[in-house]
């Protein structure tokens, strides 16, 4: 079972990149898309998350407020230790359960927005793979997308895991301060090198 961990800082373009490996019929399991599963309406880990934190973190609907979560563990490491402890045991055991389904691809992807803060994922993983951008396309990127100011993403990278760390950790690095199209090209050359590595090891093994 060959795993890439792919990551990046917030709004690099992490979730295209995926979708264009998806789109290469490579299994993709992404860790943002398995907590808003566990974080659902009438979740077992939402019930949790409300127990800790308080009903003032649900919507009338029951479902969690996102905004209202992040707002009380945004500056309060205490209660982002907290959240890590109820989230962070389920979501891997869901992702590890995914990527044993896909164990017989000839690789796959592990999207990770938190990939080298965490000895649990480094472990687990074959290759590691950065989705890079400049900071100030970063930020146009994800204010734009998530509707907030460029102010609040700037605090958001700043807690992050500074660029050139985060870079200087992985195994490959894919630049995306263009189009679309220069990082599709750029997913499928690294597809190609994935898919010829995975044949040479199998063919060694």
């Amino acid at each position: 079972m060959y795993i890439v961990g792919l990551t990046g800082g917030i709004g690099s373009g992490k979730s295209e990149a995926t979708r264009l490996f998806a789109k290469l019929g490579v299994p993709v399991v992404d860790l943002d898309i398995i907590s808003h599963e566990l974080t659902a309406s009438g979740q077992a880990t939402l019930k949790e998350i409300a127990q800790a934190f308080g009903e003032d973190v649900l919507n009338d609907d029951s479902s969690l407020n996102r905004a209202a979560l992040r707002h009380k563990i945004f500056a309060d490491n205490k209660a982002r230790n907290k959240l890590e402890a109820i989230l962070h045991p389920a979501i891997y055991n869901k992702a590890k359960e995914a990527l044993t389904k896909n164990a017989s691809a000839p690789y796959q992807i592990l999207a990770i927005p938190l990939l080298f803060e965490s000895d649990r994922y480094v472990n687990i993983i074959n290759r590691s793979l950065v989705i890079d951008s400049d900071p100030a396309i970063q930020i146009t990127r994800a204010s734009k997308r998530d509707g907030v100011s460029q102010t609040e993403i700037q605090k958001v990278i700043d807690v992050q895991m500074p660029r050139i760390q985060r870079n200087s950790l992985a195994d490959d690095i894919i630049i995306n301060n263009g189009s679309i199209e220069d990082l599709e090209k750029k997913v499928r050359q690294l597809h190609e090198r994935y898919i010829n590595t995975c044949i040479f090891e199998k063919s060694n093994s």
